[in-house]
């Protein structure tokens, strides 16, 4: 056999053989496309809604820009999680997911505030005084929300699992999973954000 001819046996064996992904990285992939259809309904509706007339325009309370600045800044902690443990620095793993997750609940503790900014300036969820441009912004920044606590609840399992050895330089999908999941949460929440900014 030719050096030619191996090539293409080689060449035909490897168009032959399947792609194989991770059934974990497989499913949590799938999971963000739906995340990502589901908010773009959501901002969909919010323009067709706001054209159809009756939309009350307001100022979006100064507090969310604080918060989205908490989640961008847990966001860089999370990357130094990320590369701690791709090092085994586990101290530094350790502290820098606890950070994330600190600043991780600051932020859900500042939409919360946020919302009671709505209130203070007379934008309710529902009821009588209720118009759908404040239901929009509750149902935004709640759902993200729920999808944040989420991600918490992720972090808190990676953080038990490195006490435990389980994630380390050679078994990084756990970590490579919460890493994204963090980061798609927080640009999900800047799109938002500059969404209603912009669309208000």
């Amino acid at each position: 056999m030719t050096t030619i001819d191996i090539k293409k046996t080689a060449l035909y064996e490897s168009a032959q053989r399947p792609v194989h992904m991770n059934p974990k990285k497989f499913a949590f992939w799938i999971f963000l496309v739906t995340v990502v259809m589901l908010f773009a309904s959501f901002t969909s509706a919010y323009l067709v809604r706001r054209d159809a007339g009756g939309w009350l325009h307001f100022k979006m309370p100064a507090i969310f820009a604080v918060s989205t600045f908490v989640l961008l800044v847990s966001s860089a902690f999370m990357h130094w999680a990320y590369i701690s443990a791709k090092k085994d620095n586990f101290g530094k793993l350790k502290i820098a997911i606890a950070i994330t997750t600190l600043l991780g609940i600051a932020f859900l503790v500042l939409q919360v505030m946020g919302w009671g900014a709505l209130v203070e300036q007379k934008i309710f969820f529902a009821g009588k005084y209720a118009n759908p441009a404040g239901s929009f912004v509750y149902v935004f920044s709640s759902i993200h929300g729920l999808h944040l606590i989420s991600g918490i609840i992720f972090l808190l399992v990676v953080f038990a699992n490195v006490y435990k050895m389980k994630i380390h330089s050679k078994n990084m999908l756990q970590m490579e999973l919460c890493t994204t999941y963090w980061h798609f949460l927080d640009l999900l929440w800047v799109y938002l954000y500059v969404f209603l900014l912009v669309n208000n």
